[in-house]
């Protein structure tokens, strides 16, 4: 995988992150010759903040990486040395798993995976312009004057493009930590005219772990049943640890307050905006000033490592003040810090300037992913990542691109969100996001997506095997409950409370009721125990929900119509009257390929949406609008 044969490949992608990691290993699934290109091979697959993944709304992406036969959930399995289920106890809708893991084993297991494919070569080096011919990109030159030819190329520079480092008044140019900044590929976006704009991020300091009173912390173990991302996984590889924590006070808050100014972001050095969801410790000092506390949990960095990465407290402070305030925490008080916080600037590309495929819109064989399309997050970058990959090797081979569409997937709400509202901040997927979340749940991604990706050639024969098993079995147990019926009196003797009615339940039904369990059709037929555990606990999660979906369904159904009333690209949106100047700038810019798309757009209103349906069923007669 470390060397170059060639010079000539299907699909070149720059940078070798998580979504660079995806999008080429997508690529090379799909039999595409595939080239990453990375300043330091030794860095593929980093996690250059937090070390963890998954989560509410995260975690939901990572399953459906998977379902697609990435490599994110799997090397978060093997790295994965805390397994927690969030939402534990609301529905499984809204659930969602998360694993602290160990930097340098998720770093190793992200190479391995890649290492695995023989489509695959990677290549060191910067990345410094594209070859262009008109409006077609042919390749990139690196800053040695290489010249590495594609028929596509996919972007993924991540913080990296006009990469600015913070830390109180001082700058350092990168894209982390360590690792210098592109300065140069920014530039031929500047040519290509390109919709940039500034974002920012932010991590906290690292502390030594020998240095923590871990004694006197709050300990948060994992769970005694983890949840694994990938589907293919049985059980964790590594050693489990507890993760501690604590809470700053009164006295930590005086600290920040009184050095506010010597802040990056509050004293004018920052003109980026940061996620609102994921704030620094100023902005919440600041932005919550009612608050005389706020919890930071103490995650260990990794196994064979002493360094800590205390949630809660990024920073952009100068280094004298991280100090102060972390010394000023309980249990931190002889705390020493192994490297700052800092804040990191950074260009991005406003997604709107983007298709659903991920191709930026004016430059044939351009895909984007990542933090350059204005995300936040290694799960988001991931799964943008793989969109682009696939659909890169689609078009090298001349095939239509795969859209994904927001009521298959979170991937499909994500990529739609960008596209069609763009961003004002760093985008994060929650699972307040998705409208049809009852049937977009964790655990049935590969029930939703795997399909399609055997059908694309993205899924390769191993998953297909394992999926088509456990779709056998599950086939077969619904068959089996479904012909199963209980009277009223039978199934209370078996402790479930059921009204009377005298009318005969079947296994699916009886799951359906939240306080009925597996266990319980096991007393009435004891037959049933021979089913698989993954099995029942399947059928518990789709009964749950079964009443629901035939109503959630229809929605469905509904935007599904409105997805296939397709706009016709030569539509004269000027020539409509009753558009709004507003509205008319929007659909000319964002181009929406149906109705629901259209519907989707910020400021669309009824009356509108009429005047544009008359004008494709007009269109669609031939008669002139």
């Amino acid at each position: 995988m470390f060397h170059v044969e060639q010079c000539e490949f299907d699909v070149i992608v720059i940078g070798g992150g998580h979504a660079g990691s995806e999008a080429a290993a997508a690529s090379a699934q799909m039999g595409a010759r595939t080239a990453l290109v990375t300043m330091d091979r030794s860095t593929i697959g980093v996690m250059s903040c937090n070390p963890a993944i998954g989560g509410l709304g995260k975690g939901h992406l990572v399953r459906e990486i998977d379902a697609l036969d990435g490599i994110m959930g799997r090397a978060a399995d093997v790295a994965g040395i805390q397994f927690r289920l969030l939402n534990r106890r609301k529905g499984p809708a809204v659930q969602g798993p998360r694993a602290q893991a160990d930097r340098d084993l998720y770093r190793v297991a992200i190479q391995n995976l890649l290492a695995a494919n023989p489509n695959l070569s990677v290549v060191e080096g910067e990345v410094v312009d594209l070859i262009m011919t008109g409006n077609t990109v042919g390749g990139v030159v690196l800053a040695d004057g290489t010249c590495l030819r594609g028929r596509a190329v996919v972007v993924t520079t991540g913080t990296f493009l006009r990469g600015v480092i913070h830390i109180g008044d001082r700058k350092i140019e990168g894209g982390r930590m360590g690792s210098k900044a592109s300065t140069r590929l920014a530039v031929r976006f500047d040519a290509l005219g390109a919709p940039l704009g500034r974002l920012k991020t932010g991590t906290p300091p690292r502390l030594e772990s020998s240095t923590i009173d871990w004694e006197r912390l709050d300990r948060q173990e994992g769970d005694d049943e983890p949840t694994l991302f990938s589907f293919l996984s049985k059980s964790v590889s590594a050693r489990q640890i507890a993760c501690g924590i604590t809470h700053t006070n009164e006295k930590t808050h005086d600290i920040i307050r009184a050095n506010l100014e010597r802040s990056a972001m509050y004293g004018g050095h920052i003109d980026g905006v940061g996620p609102r969801y994921c704030p620094s410790i100023e902005d919440k000092v600041v932005r919550f000033a009612e608050k005389n506390s706020h919890q930071i949990f103490l995650e260990p960095e990794g196994l064979s490592r002493s360094t800590v990465y205390p949630n809660g407290i990024s920073t952009s402070l100068p280094e004298d003040v991280q100090i102060s305030y972390v010394q000023s925490i309980s249990g931190l008080e002889r705390a020493q810090i192994t490297t700052p916080g800092y804040a990191i600037e950074y260009d991005y590309v406003d997604p709107r300037a983007l298709d659903r495929s991920l191709a930026f819109q004016g430059v044939e064989g351009l895909f984007l992913a990542g933090q350059i399309n204005g995300t936040t997050g290694y799960e988001e970058a991931g799964a943008q990542g793989l969109v682009a990959g696939l659909n890169a090797a689609r078009r090298s081979k001349s095939c239509d691109p795969v859209i994904f569409q927001r009521s298959e997937s979170y991937i499909g709400v994500m990529i739609d969100d960008l596209v069609l509202r763009g961003v004002t901040e760093p985008y994060r997927m929650f699972t307040s996001r998705a409208e049809f979340r009852l049937s977009l749940r964790a655990d049935n991604a590969d029930q939703r997506l795997t399909p399609l990706g055997v059908s694309i050639g993205v899924v390769g024969e191993k998953r297909r095997a394992v999926f088509e098993r456990k779709m056998e079995q599950l086939s077969g147990a619904r068959a089996t409950l479904s012909n199963m019926h209980w009277t009223p009196r039978e199934i209370a003797e078996v402790g479930i409370k059921i009204s009377n009615d005298g009318a005969r339940r079947n296994g699916l039904q009886l799951l359906s009721f939240k306080d009925v369990f597996f266990d319980h059709l096991i007393d009435l037929d004891s037959e049933l125990a021979t089913t698989p555990r993954e099995v029942q606990q399947q059928l518990k999660r789709d009964a749950t929900y079964m009443n629901y979906l035939d109503r959630q369904q229809r929605d469905v159904d509904a935007l599904a119509r409105d997805e296939a009333i397709t706009i016709p690209k030569d539509l004269d949106f000027d020539s409509l009257g009753g558009l709004s100047y507003e509205l008319c700038s929007k659909l000319k810019r964002l181009k929406p390929d149906s109705m629901a798309q259209a519907a989707r757009i910020d400021g669309m209103t009824p009356a509108a949406l009429v005047i544009i349906l008359s004008a494709v069923r007009a269109h669609q007669r031939g008669v002139a609008v």
